[in-house]
């Protein structure tokens, strides 16, 4: 009997973990002191993200989105597949990004802020040529 709860509590740990990264988190939710909601319609959501130094947000996901640096810093991204990478953002780069799911922190020693604009339309199916 202990060695059958055991599995159950096993497998069950397993699929929480499974399931909590695979499905989509809202960065507002995820790191409500970070991400602001700006705007939101049918079309697009416009976020603000302000970074202060230390401060972190745990895996959250977005649809294809452009962001614009306010204020520059260093921000260490890890996706969801365990790739880290350091971006040195300066104020004014303008940055895409296809939809993903991604960790962020700000190692740097000044504050950064972001304006984040996700869409929320599927990309259009190119035309055909005649």
């Amino acid at each position: 009997m202990r060695r059958i709860l055991t599995a159950v509590a096993v497998v069950f740990v397993t699929l929480m973990f499974t399931v909590g990264t695979a499905v989509a988190q809202d960065p507002i939710k995820v790191g409500p002191t970070i991400y602001k909601k700006l705007l939101e319609n049918d079309r697009v959501r416009i976020l603000e993200v302000t970074f202060a130094p230390g401060d972190s947000i745990a895996m959250h996901s977005h649809p294809d989105h452009a962001v614009y640096t306010v204020t520059g810093g260093t921000l260490r991204v890890t996706t969801s597949d365990g790739k880290t990478m350091v971006a040195d953002l300066k104020a004014g780069d303008p940055i895409w990004f296809p939809a993903v799911i991604h960790a962020a922190k700000n190692i740097g020693a000044t504050s950064l802020k972001l304006v984040v604009v996700e869409l929320k339309e599927k990309p259009p199916t190119p035309k055909k040529e005649k």
